[in-house]
Protein backbone atom coordinates (compact mmCIF):
# COMPACT_ATOMS: atom_id res chain seq x y z
CA UNK A 1 0.00 0.00 0.00
CA UNK A 2 1.07 3.71 -0.50
CA UNK A 3 1.15 5.36 2.36
CA UNK A 4 1.57 9.20 2.88
CA UNK A 5 3.07 10.70 5.67
CA UNK A 6 2.18 14.57 6.38
CA UNK A 7 4.83 16.53 8.83
CA UNK A 8 7.32 16.21 7.77
CA UNK A 9 5.88 15.08 4.26
CA UNK A 10 6.91 11.60 3.25
CA UNK A 11 5.15 8.75 1.16
CA UNK A 12 6.79 5.21 1.43
CA UNK A 13 5.48 1.55 0.54
CA UNK A 14 4.32 -1.07 2.69
CA UNK A 15 3.78 -4.90 1.45
CA UNK A 16 0.18 -6.80 2.57
CA UNK A 17 -2.81 -6.21 4.43
CA UNK A 18 -3.16 -5.05 8.14
CA UNK A 19 -5.60 -2.93 10.46
CA UNK A 20 -4.64 0.79 10.93
CA UNK A 21 -3.80 0.17 14.47
CA UNK A 22 -1.34 -2.67 13.51
CA UNK A 23 -0.45 0.01 10.34
CA UNK A 24 0.22 2.73 13.04
CA UNK A 25 2.05 0.21 15.80
CA UNK A 26 4.55 -0.43 13.06
CA UNK A 27 5.36 3.66 12.26
CA UNK A 28 5.58 3.68 15.62
CA UNK A 29 2.05 6.76 15.78
CA UNK A 30 0.42 6.97 18.65
CA UNK A 31 -3.91 6.28 17.57
CA UNK A 32 -4.60 9.11 19.36
CA UNK A 33 -3.21 11.57 17.75
CA UNK A 34 -3.55 10.70 14.37
CA UNK A 35 -5.96 10.70 11.73
CA UNK A 36 -6.38 7.83 9.27
CA UNK A 37 -7.37 8.22 5.72
CA UNK A 38 -8.30 5.56 3.07
CA UNK A 39 -8.61 6.40 -0.55
CA UNK A 40 -10.51 9.89 0.61
CA UNK A 41 -12.02 8.38 3.44
CA UNK A 42 -11.39 9.35 7.62
CA UNK A 43 -11.28 4.88 8.71
CA UNK A 44 -11.54 3.79 12.73
CA UNK A 45 -8.60 1.62 13.98
CA UNK A 46 -10.14 -2.06 12.85
CA UNK A 47 -10.54 -1.04 9.82
CA UNK A 48 -8.58 -3.71 7.24
CA UNK A 49 -6.09 -1.82 4.98
CA UNK A 50 -5.48 -3.64 1.52
CA UNK A 51 -2.17 -3.88 -0.12
CA UNK A 52 -3.82 -2.09 -3.19
CA UNK A 53 -5.08 1.24 -0.44
CA UNK A 54 -3.94 4.75 -0.59
CA UNK A 55 -3.25 5.80 2.85
CA UNK A 56 -2.61 9.30 4.30
CA UNK A 57 -1.78 9.82 8.07
CA UNK A 58 -2.24 13.49 9.17
CA UNK A 59 -1.75 14.23 12.78
CA UNK A 60 -3.81 15.58 14.77
CA UNK A 61 -4.07 19.35 15.36
CA UNK A 62 -5.80 21.73 17.70
CA UNK A 63 -5.82 25.26 18.04
CA UNK A 64 -8.10 28.00 18.64
CA UNK A 65 -8.22 31.75 19.53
Amino acid sequence: MKVLLRNPRREIEISGARTVRSLLAELKLPRESHLVIRNGELVPGDTRLEATDTIEIRPVISGGC
